[in-house]
């Protein structure tokens, strides 16, 4: 993995879990940015359009809303995909149709391992397609 293929952009507005997150993926060699914001998260990828692979966004964050902030993200980039993750339901077939095979759901509370075999899997995906 080199460049964009390893870095990682995580979005969640719990201090902790971001952290957790961020650690564990950078364990699996992956350069990891944090945003406790959907309007920093946007920002990172808004001066940078490919400098990530894949964004793991919490979908009920306050501000820019998920599938607004994930639309913008994957019109930005047409190789990044998207992992969506929430406790609740939440509905992102639109985002499925118009980015086929770059945006999943990921069901909270998640393992660790469950969200690394996610990442590995959407990152293949990716480069199958490059």
């Amino acid at each position: 993995m080199t460049g964009a293929a390893s870095r990682i952009l995580i979005v969640d507005d719990e201090p902790s879990l971001l952290k957790m997150l961020g650690v564990y993926l950078g364990r699996l060699g992956y350069a990891v940015v944090t945003a406790g914001s959907t309007e920093k998260a946007w920002a990172e990828v808004e001066a940078a359009p490919h400098a990530f692979a894949l964004a793991v966004l919490d979908a009920t964050m306050s501000g820019i809303p998920m599938e607004d902030l994930a639309a913008r993200m994957l019109a930005a980039d047409p190789r990044l995909c998207v992992i969506a993750a929430s406790g609740y339901p939440v509905d992102i077939d639109m985002l499925r149709a118009a980015a086929p095979g770059r945006m999943v759901f990921l069901h909270k509370p998640f393992s660790p391992k469950m969200l690394g075999t996610a990442v590995r899997r959407m990152i293949a995906t990716q480069e199958k397609n490059v």
